[in-house]
């Protein structure tokens, strides 16, 4: 298998009520871009998502910890906190700090909400793009967590379409030949990671394209594939 990816050059800036499925479909429509493919991943970052969809709110911008009510308004359960750092768990089912709100790349005197459904927000630009283009890609909305016990941020799917959030390889055979138990990978966020090397944190790069994925890959999906049930969470 050979997987590829790049970032999208050309999308600009995002404001509220622009559709993105419009946008990224022309800015993908020839070289350096595209045109897109069948079963290529579209990779959006869930700040130009947003923008997009209203997801913006103004704060003190003079005052650094001005977001700290909205942390609380946008939690269902505070796990933990320390400081100034609050985790929490969203209505999503997301553990995250900081109820996934974000000050980077948005405006000064404005922080950035989580999406209200970002499985709602992929569907729509998975739609619009095999609307305007007749190609059917799968589509992962992407965010930077941290991870319990390990330093450091990675980014994740925080939502999907059109592409496995997980692939169950239980009941399969291993390279040498014992049958797999556990396993099941998180595929939407090991593309969400493979993206983020290509757009970067600071470049102004908000949308990356994958291809190469395998075809088996492509389905109906949801972030109910990848959020732990509280009953199956040994640490809650």
């Amino acid at each position: 298998m050979k997987i590829t990816a790049w970032g999208v050059s050309g999308i600009g800036e995002i404001v509220s009520g622009q559709q993105l499925g419009d946008i990224i479909f022309q800015a993908c429509s020839t070289e350096p871009n595209g045109p897109l493919q069948d079963n290529d991943v579209l990779v959006v970052t869930q700040k130009i998502v947003s923008k997009a969809e209203g997801r913006l709110v103004e704060i003190n911008p003079d005052d650094p910890l001005s977001h700290k009510v909205l942390v609380e308004q946008e939690a269902v359960r505070i796990v933990r906190r320390r400081g100034d750092l609050i985790i929490t768990e969203t209505k999503h089912g997301f553990v995250c700090a900081n109820s996934g709100i974000d000050l980077s790349n948005v405006e000064r005197g404005y922080a950035a909400l989580l999406p209200i459904d970002s499985d709602r927000s992929a569907r729509r630009i998975r739609d619009i793009v095999r609307a305007k283009s007749g190609v059917n890609v799968g589509v992962i909305i992407s965010d930077t967590f941290g991870r319990p016990w390990r330093k450091g941020l990675t980014d994740v799917a925080i939502g999907v379409a059109g592409i496995a959030a997980v692939v169950d390889l239980r009941g399969t055979e291993d390279a040498l030949g014992r049958m797999m138990q556990v396993t099941e990978v998180c595929i939407a966020d090991e593309l969400a990671c493979a993206a983020e090397l290509v757009m970067g944190k600071s470049s102004g790069v908000p949308v990356a394209v994958i291809r190469g994925a395998d075809p088996e890959w492509f389905r109906d999906s949801s972030m109910d594939e990848i959020v732990r049930p509280p009953q199956e969470d040994l640490f809650r």
